[in-house]
């Protein structure tokens, strides 16, 4: 019966076939040195794909500089910088094009003389916070001041909750 099945998928063209995401074997590596000067890592698509293109780009505060080509180098971007790389991999196969893009940031280590990753701290999950307060019978004016005496007129709060006296 399975057989069956997918011969008649097969038949009407509704079988598919697994998706290749070539972005996932693309990476870029930074040279030693003050200079900032990036690599692109294809290695594993090297003997599949037809060709690859690279496209570059790095700016600091002030302006952001274009490379292009596996290999690029920056001279205007100083060890005092925090920098966002950025690149296009164009992937050529069969007639096809793909675009891989990605971004990092990246500070200078004068320890280690090289370009590491500047970890920002992007968030991995939101998690709402639950105030825990409990009905103290107590008064508070708009300032959150507690008050004994509530004048006329005057809106107050009681048990996390605002009244008119």
């Amino acid at each position: 019966m399975k057989k069956l099945l997918l011969a008649i998928l097969v038949l009407f063209g509704l079988q598919t076939q697994a998706q290749v995401n070539y972005c996932d074997s693309i990476s870029y590596t930074t040279g030693v040195s003050p200079v900032l000067t990036v690599t692109g890592n294809a290695s594993g698509l090297s003997n599949i794909v037809d060709s690859i293109m690279w496209s570059w780009q790095a700016c600091n505060s002030t302006t952001c500089y274009a490379g292009s080509g596996q290999t690029a180098t920056f001279q205007n971007i100083l060890t005092t910088d925090t920098v966002k790389v950025c690149y296009d991999a164009y992937i050529y196969f069969m007639g096809a094009t793909y675009v891989c893009t990605d971004c990092d940031s990246l500070v200078y280590d004068a320890n280690s003389y090289q370009w590491v990753l500047c970890n920002m701290g992007n968030s991995t999950a939101i998690k709402e916070i639950i105030i825990e307060i409990s009905n103290n019978n107590k008064t508070y004016d708009l300032l959150g001041r507690e008050i004994f005496e509530i004048p006329k007129g005057t809106i107050y709060i009681k048990n996390r909750k605002k009244y008119i006296k």
